[in-house]
């Protein structure tokens, strides 16, 4: 595969070995993006291995589809969140899969197309919907929400401890007129925390912008569902691999996985169960696995990045 013009894949290596894919077997890509992932996958699982691709984002499966042609018999795509594998794969008359990967990070596509508004290195409109079939935006979270859900969605999303300061502001502002465009937004932020601030190797505004593109897509609360129904449709002995890039996502995939390892939590001495609790997952990875320097050199957003794995008991 020549090149990552769309979106470069990070851990790949790692993520595949750790999906432990095997000739015919059946994977999902839950966020397969520009496709890198899914190209080993399908690759690895030849001659009669199939995948069902899932993503949001149109573009993003729109590139899969070119990308991934040659394996066209064996792939499956759907447009669609991952918190909904259970409802596509019974659309394709799949009941279980023997592996699930997630890629929860935006694409480099996603921030380099401006219309998108997901950076504030361009100037654009604030939308940050990674489905173009929603209807709330960033520009709306920004213009409409009142000051303490604007501070609750900065602190608790974005853990941004300036978060009340930039809530302030934005509310002073659009009472003079609408914040409409990422620069707009980018330089109040600065014009708020710069002072204080000035020393932060981060742009002042990236905490800001991580909050509203969590905010606007629901990204915890689908991740959170997207782990229990993986469960339903996760093979015994199948694995589920989710890659992270902030400590919001990774704290959830780690508690996960951490609550669904333990099984009965009854006092020794209890001569039965009575809180019906049962192992579902062998964690596989006790630690999270990290790109290493080499891949950080040549892919700076694999910095962040964080690789869990655990298999179905």
């Amino acid at each position: 595969m020549e090149g990552y013009l769309f979106h470069r894949p990070v851990l790949l290596d790692e993520a595949v070995g750790l999906l432990n894919v095997k000739s015919g077997g059946i994977y999902v890509d839950a966020t397969i993006g520009g496709g890198g992932h899914a190209y080993e996958i399908l690759k690895n699982t030849a001659p009669d291995g199939v995948l069902v691709g899932i993503d949001r984002d149109k573009d993003a499966l729109d590139e899969s589809g070119r990308r991934l042609n040659e394996f066209s018999g064996r792939l499956y795509l759907s447009q669609s969140s991952f918190s909904e594998i259970k409802s596509v794969l019974m659309k394709f008359h799949i009941e279980e899969v023997d592996g699930i990967l997630a890629d929860l990070g935006v694409s480099s596509h996603q921030l380099n197309t401006a219309a998108r508004g997901f950076s504030f290195s361009v100037d654009a409109p604030l939308d940050m919907r990674m489905d173009d079939r929603d209807v709330l935006t960033a520009q709306d979270i920004v213009n409409t929400y009142p000051e303490d859900e604007l501070r609750h969605i900065l602190r608790n999303l974005g853990e941004e401890v300036q978060a009340g300061k930039i809530s302030r502001a934005i509310v002073a502002r659009r009472k003079e007129s609408p914040i409409c465009s990422t620069s707009e937004l980018a330089a109040l932020v600065a014009e708020v925390v710069s002072s204080r601030r000035g020393h932060r190797k981060i742009h002042p505004a990236t905490k800001t912008f991580q909050a509203l593109r969590i905010a606007v897509n629901e990204e915890l609360k689908h991740l959170e569902k997207a782990l229990a129904d993986s469960m339903d449709v996760l093979k015994k002995g199948g694995r589920i691999c989710i890659i992270s890039f902030h400590s919001l996502e990774d704290r959830i995939v780690k508690n996960f996985f951490r609550d669904a390892e333990t099984g009965c939590t009854c006092p020794k001495n209890f001569p039965v169960c009575t809180c019906h609790k049962v192992k579902k997952l062998q964690v596989v990875t006790r630690h999270a696995v990290k790109a290493g320097e080499a891949e950080k050199a040549g892919n700076p957003r694999a910095r962040s990045a964080r690789l869990r794995a655990a298999e179905k008991v």
